[in-house]
């Protein structure tokens, strides 16, 4: 291997046998580049020798990719610390991704993370705190992150208070001489000492070289690495008007000309402001981030478990898998289980919305932070630390304000340019007003640099967009609607058609007892008791529905001394001494029971998408049963609100046409496709995205997956599978589709928002910056108007956080 090839190795998954292998071999050859490739079946990995000067290893992921199959990557989150504004995590971002191994790495600006997607045997994270470090900003594993270090916001808030009233006591006498050189202000007496050129310098000076400390460091940092951020601007703008300053105040010695040209309060106040402005900015930001805050407010903090034939209280963080944790009443589950012992009444509304308590018993599934109302539980722990469900979700909703929405590239891209054009625009506009408005006039154009310096930040470019990704996903995730990434949240708004699987998403997924008819002479709980007696045994969840219902009216159920279940038919038992037979008309017609008088009455359920199953007690027909699959109370309501907004509403399912039209009608769907494999669910979304239609896919079972991962958008009902919900972009956590409409609006809602945001972001710096090039803003101004920008655009994306859903 020569000086100019590197050798990377890359982990595969999806590959089922040696053709696959040969097959991403293949491809991986084409690239231009790439001298050798070699595929592994056995081992899962690729080796590819190449020439890093013509390709990298992105260009082997996305060739994979495109294959069909993966690469193996981990994923981490570092804090950074040091950011100024939105070129600085530019910076850190292109740094990253020019690191060998890295795939992809994305900066949030309001959040103050760093996501890495990284191939571990080519890159370490050590590698990447490195690289941070060098471009001169701090980098630390949010999983290494210590109690101290989470708490850096605070600090930097508490420390960024105590510069600001240092900075505006100091500042205030400079102002106050200002503010009395105006004609209209004359009448404010001025102490002859605020005159004085020194007393000024003592002054402006701790501000300068004290306060604006960070931006000196700043600005140098970003230099030595040969870029520019909003730190260069400030320290340009102050140092001008400070040591033109403190020229002039030298030049003055032994001569009586009056102090008038001097900008010392130009450069405290505008340090002042700017201090201010990221006071009230780390503010805004730190409320952006409430969602997170409450969602893990609701977390226990200890657990009483069982040890060694004691009960003992330890922290949340110590309780093992397998632990049996008790539960008093009023107090919070600690961690996902299931209930060795007791029985009790539990408020999950925090994970489905739902504020009636559900009553639980032995066998039952308990999610850690629901409260127990009433009784005293042993709960086995199955779930605990990050894989219980509201760690789950926590992470979810990290993800989505730490990822970036597609939108917020072009913001990027111009703040990466934005600072070394502006000094451009300053240099000239100083030039202009020197030579030709003012010729000679050096303190007037001094002053108009500073105003286009001080002016121009990128700030609120850099926030427009993670702010109010980080205030609509939040939001979001208090109504139980889980958006995966800020992509997704951007897409959703988009989508103009709604695939429902039926199971479990329009309707309950669970059969209900509906409807009893009993034939003449025969006594109606005579009748309950033994068709539940006699479907006690089987397993076919019909029979458990209709089981159910019958001990929901009370009735005391027997055991069959026989059973035989009669696999597509029915069943036969006998109960009492009494033998019964429960089914199909065939079942009936096999046996010779005569059936005629309710045939009718039997299609007419069927009409309604019901089973209906027929009896006959010692040979003679005793009546029949119907069992349906319950539609959920909000289906039909929300089935219209979709249709109000404008979107095709289709129902998908695997059911015969007659059952499936037959729900359809309840809700007022008219598009129906039925009898539809799993796999054809994924073809159905496929045909409607070729006819050019924006498709999302709302399901619950695995068999959903495939077509929730093909979908533009794949929303899962969090009431259903693991599968289901890992395939989706959304996860509705209500298992209501009242969701799905809600999930639309807060798109729109928040792509709305991050328009208003750029627009005004855009505006404001394409206004201010002309508007002080021609003098019409003096310095001081234009750090208020900078601070303010940055904090209006933050507090437009809390007004998210207000959104009534």
């Amino acid at each position: 291997m020569n000086e100019q090839q590197k050798e990377t190795t890359l982990q595969i998954s999806g590959m089922t046998c040696a053709a696959c292998a040969n097959r991403i071999e293949k491809g991986l050859k084409k690239i231009e580049g790439v001298q050798d490739a070699n595929v592994n079946f056995a081992l899962e990995r690729s080796t590819i020798i190449y020439d890093p000067s013509k390709t990298t290893t992105q260009d082997f992921e996305q060739k994979i990719q495109k294959l069909g199959y993966d690469v193996v990557n981990e994923k981490d989150e570092f804090s950074i610390t040091g950011m100024t504004c939105a070129a600085c995590a530019n910076r850190i971002e292109k740094g990253l991704n020019k690191l060998e191994g890295v795939s992809k790495a994305t900066v949030n600006f309001a959040l103050e993370t760093a996501t890495v997607e990284y191939t571990p045997s080519q890159v370490s994270t050590t590698d990447m705190i490195q690289r941070v470090e060098k471009l001169g900003y701090g980098a630390t594993l949010k999983s290494e992150e210590k109690e101290e270090d989470l708490n850096h916001r605070e600090k930097e808030i508490a420390k960024q208070k105590g510069k600001f009233w240092f900075s505006l006591i100091l500042s205030f006498p400079l102002l106050w001489a200002m503010v009395s050189h105006f004609s209209f202000t004359s009448f404010i007496p001025l102490p002859a000492m605020l005159m004085n050129p020194w007393v000024q310098l003592a002054l402006a000076t701790p501000v300068q070289f004290i306060v604006g400390k960070q931006f000196y460091v700043g600005a140098f940092k970003a230099l030595r690495n040969k870029s520019a951020n909003m730190d260069v601007l400030v320290a340009l703008g102050t140092s001008a008007a400070y040591f033109y300053s403190l020229y002039v105040s030298i030049k003055s010695i032994g001569s009586n000309a009056p102090m008038i040209e001097l900008y010392y309060e130009t450069s405290a106040v505008l340090l002042t402001l700017i201090i201010l402005g990221k006071l009230f900015e780390a503010n805004a930001k730190g409320r952006s981030s409430e969602a997170i805050k409450k969602l893990m407010g609701l977390q226990a903090k200890t657990a009483t478990v069982l040890r060694n034939g004691e009960e003992v209280e330890i922290p949340i963080e110590e309780v093992q898998s397998g632990d049996i944790v008790y539960v008093k009443p009023g107090e919070k589950v600690p961690v996902d289980g299931e209930i060795v012992e007791g029985q009790s009444a539990l408020d999950e509304s925090m994970l489905t919305g739902e504020s009636v308590p559900v009553d639980k018993t032995v066998g039952d599934a308990v999610i850690g932070a629901t409260i127990n109302k009433n009784g005293f539980l042993k709960v086995k722990a199955t779930k605990v630390g990050r894989d219980t469900a509201l760690a789950q979700i926590i992470k979810v909703v990290e993800e989505a304000q730490g990822s970036k929405a597609p939108i917020q590239r072009l913001a990027d891209q111009i703040s990466g340019i934005f600072v070394p054009i502006v000094v451009g625009i300053a240099i000239v506009t100083f030039l202009i007003w020197y030579i030709w408005v003012q010729p000679g006039d050096f303190a007037s154009a001094l002053e108009k640099l500073i105003a286009v310096l001080v002016i121009a930040c990128p700030c609120a470019l850099g926030l427009a967009t993670p702010t109010s990704i980080m205030a609509g996903s939040g939001r979001a995730a208090e109504f139980g609607i889980l958006f995966k990434g800020g992509e997704h949240l951007e897409t959703t708004h988009r989508i103009n058609t709604i695939i429902l699987d039926k199971t479990g998403t329009v309707t309950n997924g669970t059969p209900e007892l509906t409807d009893i008819f009993v034939a003449d002479g025969i006594k109606e709980q005579e009748f309950l008791e033994l068709v539940g007696s006699a479907e006690r045994q089987s397993e076919h969840p019909l029979a458990q529905a209709i089981v159910e219902g019958i001990k929901a009216k009370g009735t005391e159920l027997a055991s069959p001394s026989t059973f035989e279940a009669i696999p597509g038919f029915g069943i036969k038992a006998v109960v009492n001494g009494k033998e019964l037979l429960i089914g199909t008309r065939k079942l009936m017609n096999q046996n010779n029971i005569q059936i005629e008088n309710d045939l009718e009455k039997m299609i007419e359920l069927e009409r309604e998408g019901k089973t209906a199953m027929l009896v006959a007690i010692d040979g003679q027909y005793a009546g029949l049963i119907a069992v349906a699959d319950t539609i959920k109370e909000t289906s039909k309501e929300a089935v219209t609100r979709l249709k109000e907004m404008g979107l095709e509403v289709i129902m998908i399912t695997g059911d015969n046409k007659q059952t499936a039209q037959a729900i359809a009608q309840q809700v007022g769907i008219s598009h129906v496709i039925a009898e539809v494999l799993p796999e054809g669910k994924a073809e159905e979304v496929k045909k409607l995205q070729q006819q050019g239609k924006k498709v999302a896919m709302v399901g619950d079972g695995i068999n959903d997956a495939p077509a929730l991962a093909l979908a533009d958008i794949g929303m899962a009902i969090g009431t259903g599978t693991d599968v289901a919900m890992e395939a989706a972009d959304i996860t509705l956590m209500r298992g209501d589709l009242n969701s799905i409409a809600d999930a639309i609006f807060m798109s729109k809602k928040t792509i709305q928002n991050i328009k208003q945001n750029l627009f005004w972001a855009f505006g404001y710096n394409t206004l201010g910056i002309p508007i002080a090039a021609i003098g019409l803003l003096a310095p001081w101004l234009a750090g208020a108007a900078m601070a303010f920008s940055s904090v209006s655009v933050v507090l437009n994306a809390l007004r998210l956080q207000r959104v009534k859903l």
